[in-house]
């Protein structure tokens, strides 16, 4: 029990100064020797009202409360505060008959895509889904797609909370300092948990920013489908179907190119490592932060805290980013399109309206990129499904699909550029690697170890030239004098 001046230990049943009781929980119940909690408070800047301190430092409590488990970030409140902000957008349940809609709709999706497609059929069952289990099936993925970045921002926020910190108040915190280095983790933890919470409340499906966030899955989440018919002005069983082609595209591509998954989540990686931190954005929010709201904490982090620079390598990993998005998306439109035509008469308008949706992104999808620097839009979604298009043409669904057998084989940011010249340069570049492969087949047979003109060279010595640059015409070896070579040199010594 905390002590002060004019309540004295010993007396459980008398009123405890708040102020000291709030320390002393904040503190994690270790007495503070009789400290006067208002003079901390003023020393530290912050207000000295018994019922303001007491809101902040609940919460601050609350958010230490929570382990953190490995690393700064506090991934159980990122959890825990996406699911509070899903719910506080309403979120039902969803019902069997909407399961049922759901999966149909996905196994007529998957019949459609047969003749437009290499791949079979994926067999999985369409489930229809909650925001709050898109969150419990996505958010294993999200920790691996930021951790490297939060690490960061939650170690730059919390030195930057201690240095801006007065000497008075680090004084009289003693052991309890290391509470400051796990704020930066629980305020970045719930700052991410808002995104993701947000990010549910507009996503269609499982697969639905182009990222393949689960594996194995298909499944729409209908109320969010519901949403984003509302103004199109179509029947909600065609939007229903056009999303469920395109989650069954995603699927099929996700399933029968096994190293895809690496490869996109690998670049996403690459990329969130060298997000450059503004140190002194940083610094300055944790000036601006009032400590009688907690709130401007998380309306300071809304604005970004990254650096708009990137370095040489970071541009690199981007490009390898942006390109493969692209590629996803470009080839589920492109899939989309040929399974929809004929069948689907809305198919057209709601293949524009998923572009232009695509392309700018939702108000969630902005505050994600925002927080951890990373954009998960296809910007070059229109000149992959030209390159897929012409593919097609060229070479037909089964050439097309064979691109994606390896990650050599696929298109660069060059190739989209120019979509209707990548069969000509990869011709080209075939026609060279087949070149490298015949010599190297010749090396492998020992042709280049043979001299010459000797068996197994693999080259003649030419006729009617000797290796000293001498004609020789006669069959028999005879020079153009007539004479034979025995004539010059004498007879042929025996032999041993």
């Amino acid at each position: 029990m905390m002590t002060s001046p004019d309540k004295p230990s010993g007396h459980d049943d008398e009123p405890q100064d708040p102020l000291s009781e709030l320390f002393g929980k904040l503190m994690g119940g270790a007495g503070a020797g009789g400290f006067d909690p208002t003079e901390i408070a003023k020393a530290a800047g912050l207000p000295d009202d018994p019922a303001v301190l007491r809101q902040m430092f609940e919460q601050v409590q609350a958010m230490m409360a929570a382990p953190t488990g490995d690393g700064p970030v506090n991934w159980n409140l990122a959890h825990d505060h996406a699911r509070r902000t899903a719910a506080a957008a309403s979120d039902p349940s969803v019902g069997a008959s909407q399961n049922r809609d759901v999966d149909e709709a996905l196994r007529l999706a998957e019949m459609w895509l047969d003749p437009v497609t290499d791949f079979p059929g994926t067999g999985i069952i369409g489930r229809g889904w909650s925001k709050a289990e898109w969150i419990e099936a996505t958010m294993g993925t999200w920790r691996r797609l930021t951790e490297p970045v939060a690490n960061s921002i939650a170690g730059a926020l919390s030195k930057a909370l201690t240095e801006q910190m007065p000497e008075e108040m680090k004084g009289m915190l003693g052991g309890a300092s290391s509470m400051l280095t796990n704020m930066g983790g629980a305020i970045f933890g719930m700052q991410l948990g808002a995104a993701i919470g947000a990010l549910s409340g507009e996503v269609v499906s499982s697969s639905d920013i182009g990222v393949p966030l689960v594996d194995l899955e298909m499944a729409l989440l209908p109320a969010n489908v519901a949403k984003f018919g509302e103004g199109l002005g179509l029947p909600e069983g065609d939007v229903r179907l056009y999303l469920a082609v395109r989650e069954a595209a995603h699927a099929r591509l996700f399933m029968h190119v096994p190293w895809l998954r690496s490869h996109l989540l690998g670049a996403i990686e690459d990329y969130a490592r060298g997000i450059h931190i503004d140190v002194s954005r940083i610094e300055e929010l944790a000036r601006d932060i009032d400590p009688s709201n907690p709130e401007s904490v998380q309306q300071a982090l809304q604005g970004g805290v990254f650096m708009p620079q990137r370095t040489p390598a970071q541009e690199a990993a981007l490009v390898k980013l942006e390109t493969a998005l692209a590629l996803v998306e470009g080839w589920v439109d492109e899939l989309t399109a040929a399974a929809t035509e004929g069948v689907l008469p809305s198919a057209a308008a709601l293949r524009e309206a998923v572009r232009r949706r695509r392309a700018t992104g939702g108000p969630a999808e902005h505050a994600f990129a925002s927080l951890v620097g990373l954009e998960l839009r296809p910007r070059r979604l229109r000149d992959a499904a030209t390159l897929w298009n012409s593919l097609t043409q060229e070479r037909g669904v089964a050439g097309r699909d064979d691109i994606w057998k390896h990650p050599d084989l696929l298109p660069t940011a060059e190739d989209l550029d120019d979509p209707k010249g990548f069969s000509a340069r990869r011709s080209l570049a075939e026609a060279k690697d087949s070149d490298v492969d015949e010599a190297l087949a010749k090396l492998l047979a020992g042709g280049f170890d043979t001299p010459s003109g000797e068996p197994g060279s693999g080259t003649a010595e030419p006729k009617g030239e000797a290796a000293d640059g001498s004609t020789h015409d006669d069959p028999a070896g005879g020079t153009p004098d007539g004479r034979t070579h025995e004539d010059d040199d004498g007879p042929e010594a025996p032999r041993a």
